[in-house]
């Protein structure tokens, strides 16, 4: 088993910063690669990035690109997200999961590729 714990939410007036902190625990060799999925109020599950085992390779939805920086020190069994140029619409509660199974990158925006989910952490962002 793997536990995921989110942290470093909270709330942020537009055009600010935040990043994202997911915290692995327990049988994490077993674990490739991670990524980072949002879910607004009343929306479906969106989305956002990930990085593969090594760190070498990410995906970004198109939505995120050059705002969001995905990365991850395995050292630390740790993965962050950094945020910029945050919107309203950036509201979110922010999941990290993890998956016990290699992927292409160009599928990690399947939700379902997943084992692992992480509480989530919220982010607000006001105008």
């Amino acid at each position: 088993q793997v536990q995921l714990v989110e942290s470093g939410g909270g709330l942020v007036q537009a055009g600010g910063s935040l990043r994202l902190s997911c915290a692995a625990s327990g049988r994490t060799s077993s674990t490739y690669a991670m990524g980072w999925f949002r879910q607004a109020p009343g929306k479906e599950r969106e989305f956002v990035a990930a990085i593969s085992r090594s760190g070498i390779n990410t995906y970004y939805a198109d939505s995120m690109k050059g705002r969001f920086t995905i990365s991850r020190d395995n050292a630390k069994n740790t993965v962050y997200l950094q945020m910029n140029s945050l919107k309203p619409e950036d509201t979110a509660v922010y999941y990290c999961a993890t998956a016990k199974t290699p992927f292409l990158m160009t599928r990690a925006g399947t939700g379902g590729l997943y084992d692992y989910w992480g509480q989530g952490t919220q982010v607000t962002v006001s105008s």
